[in-house]
């Protein structure tokens, strides 16, 4: 997978997931804007892809502002004369449960992931449209988003939007040859240390000891650099008409998911009251109910 003479932004590109997306991309040929908040961390990884012989540049600054999405394009078209992928990577945890979750917990989860995937990607969208040679937008969500997650208000709501902004983003950007994928990880990162079950498998994992197998297909848990060939791939001509979908990886497996559908349905004619509403709950509805939350897996043995 070749992305030769192509240009990509990642967003919150300093350390983890988003660090690993964008060594990714330069390996396989791209010239990288490497965004963080963090400049020593954004210098850091820009200076790791030159002297592998990439090419790439730091963009410093927290997404959300109108600004800063415009400042990455800019980036992109002053130092490489084109742009061609965004990968809307940036993102913060502010874990609560719901009564005790204040308003600044809220607002700069919704600011970092939702509104700077939105401002990044209206800004890229705009430019690779005036450009005129298609262009990849991958916005990247969460199990959390999937399922719910408990403790996470702020954080499963954003990454549910940006599963929808992304098949809404596909619908309109298709004439222009503009595809928008969500991507699903899941792979051990300071965000998923703070997760009780994986505390000890991220501290070995830190150490240098290699994660179990039976988190790597049962739990889809691995390593960033695992999550990476699916951005590549995504940036790459091989994934033309790939558009609107959820796509999950981590450690050994890769997950396609549906888009919402109904389960059932049921009439009446001249609408519904509250006691034929229980009737049909209880009759036909009840069964089909889906719990919140992950599906459960039985843990395998040690």
């Amino acid at each position: 997978m070749k992305l030769t003479d192509r240009v990509a932004i990642v967003t919150g590109a300093g350390r983890s997931l988003g660090r690993a997306y964008a060594l990714a991309l330069a390996d396989a040929g791209a010239a990288v804007v490497v965004n963080d908040i963090d400049e020593a961390a954004a210098t850091e990884v820009v200076e790791e892809i030159v002297t592998a012989g990439g090419r790439a540049v730091a963009s410093v600054g927290a997404v959300g502002p109108t600004q800063t999405a415009d400042a990455l394009v800019t980036s992109a078209r002053e130092n490489f004369g084109r742009l061609d992928v965004l990968v809307a990577n940036a993102g913060v945890l502010r874990d609560r449960v719901l009564w005790k979750m204040d308003d600044a917990d809220f607002d700069l989860v919704v600011d970092t992931h939702l509104r700077g995937s939105f401002t990044c990607g209206r800004a890229a969208a705009s430019f690779m449209r005036e450009q005129g040679e298609g262009g990849r937008i991958i916005l990247i969500g969460s199990p959390a988003g999937q399922f719910g997650s408990f403790g996470q208000t702020n954080y499963a709501a954003v990454k549910a939007g940006l599963v929808a902004m992304a098949r809404t983003w596909a619908l309109e950007l298709a004439r222009a040859e503009i595809t928008a994928n969500a991507v699903i990880p899941t792979a051990l990162s300071p965000m998923t240390a703070t997760i009780p079950a994986y505390a000890e498998v991220y501290q070995d994992y830190l150490a240098g000891v290699p994660i179990p197998e039976r988190f790597r297909r049962d739990n889809a848990l691995g390593t960033p650099e695992d999550v990476a060939p699916l951005i590549v791939w995504l940036a790459s001509e091989a994934s033309q008409g790939v558009t609107g979908q959820a796509i999950g990886i981590g450690g050994d497996k890769l997950t396609l998911y549906a888009h919402p559908a109904p389960l059932d349905a049921a009439y009446a004619a001249g609408g519904w009251d509250a006691a034929g509403i229980d009737e049909v709950w209880r009759a036909r509805f009840a069964p089909l109910a889906q719990p919140s939350g992950p599906p459960v897996r039985e843990q395998p043995a040690s």
